[in-house]
Parts: structure tokens; sequence; C-alpha cells
């Protein structure tokens, strides 16, 4: 059965990594020479090629564990992108007030992490599904607030619903949820003896 396995890709391998988020635009060109574009994919889904981590035998033996403990394309895991991987900048620390994740209506009580993507008055969403444990901090209005989080799906309860038009607010560490896009690892000796494996393709997933 397919599944996902909690479980995050070792550093080491990943910290090599190649890739970033893909969209999908559709481009027609009219008569008059001007295009029409048409985006069919609201989100963004990730790739990255993890082979360019492998820089010894030993990170090969472990990519090897890895990928054999998945069954290759079976079960997803977790991965934790080297340059996008936090609720605020890479050279920060997450902040209760990084993300406005919703805002208190007297009635909901769970909310979703999020991560906003803002650029020249136009941003995107992004659904935080598995946030790392430890690292979630949450705030009502600016004042920390203990609740607890749902680590398997980035949901944030509280026992009470906040009061309406109350900012809801956190500030976290997180992973990608992906699988292997390969049933099938190429893996050699360099003429140094060190391990290679030129490809290790990656593709994020929709849970």
């Amino acid at each position: 059965m397919t599944g996902f396995h909690d479980i995050r890709l070792p550093f080491a391998v990943a910290i090599g990594a190649v890739g970033g988020p893909q969209r999908r635009t559709e481009i027609v060109t009219l008569l008059s020479g001007r295009e029409e574009r048409n985006s069919p994919w609201a989100d963004s889904v990730r790739r990255w090629d993890a082979g360019p981590g492998v820089k010894s035998l030993d990170d090969l033996n472990t990519l090897i564990a890895f990928f054999e403990a998945r069954r290759g394309r079976l079960h997803g895991f977790r991965f934790r992108d080297p340059i996008d991987s936090r609720s605020c900048l890479p050279s920060l620390m997450p902040s209760m007030l990084d993300q406005l994740i919703g805002t208190g209506d007297g009635v909901a009580t769970e909310f979703q992490l999020v991560k906003l993507y803002a650029s020249g008055g136009e941003s995107w969403t992004r659904t935080i599904a598995k946030p790392v444990e430890g690292t979630v901090v949450v705030a009502v209005d600016g004042v920390e607030a203990v609740v607890p989080v749902d680590h398997a799906t980035g949901l944030v309860s509280f026992s009470a619903p906040p009061a309406e038009g109350a900012a809801i607010t956190a500030g976290f560490a997180f992973d990608c949820p992906v699988r292997f896009d390969t049933d099938r690892l190429d893996i050699a000796l360099d003429a140094s003896g060190a391990g290679d494996a030129p490809s290790v393709p990656l593709v994020e997933l929709r849970l």
C-alpha cells in the first residue's frame, strides 16, 4: 500500500540538491503575434535532483538504504529544501509574527500553516503541511499562544476560537513532502573511488 513515511531524507545528501518550484503555463500565439497565457495549475510543484548531494561512499550507501526502505516511488517522505525551509528569510530564526495564517471569526478553532510569497503587489500562498516538530510558534494579536500543532498536516488547533478580527500568526521551520521520481538508481564510483549518483529526482507531493 502506498503511503507517507514521516522521515526526512538525510541532510548530508539533501544539502547538495538542485531544483526549485515548477509552474505550467500554456501559451497561444495569436495571428497578431500577441500571446494569450493561461496556467492550469493553481499551485507550483517543486522538483529537485538530489544526485549532486552524494559526495562519498557513505552518502551513497545512506541514499541506497533510504531508497530501498521507501520502495522507490512507492512511499513519500520529508525533504528539507536547502534554500527554502523557514517561515522567514534563511538568515533569520522563525518568529511568531512571520506569517498570517488566519483571522479569528469567533467560531473557527483550526488554522492551516501557510507561507506567503509576495513581490510587486502580487502574491501566492503555499500550504505548509509538514512543519518541523518543536519549531512552531503561534501568536494571537501579537501575544504568544501555546496551542497544539499537528506536524503531519500543519493544522494549528485552539481549544477555544480566537476572537473575531484577531490576527493569528505563526513562525516555523518546515519540510516538503516528496517522493522519488524514479524506481531506479544509477550509481557508480568515480575516478577517485568516491560515490556517484548522477541523478536522483524528487517531486513534491500533494497530500
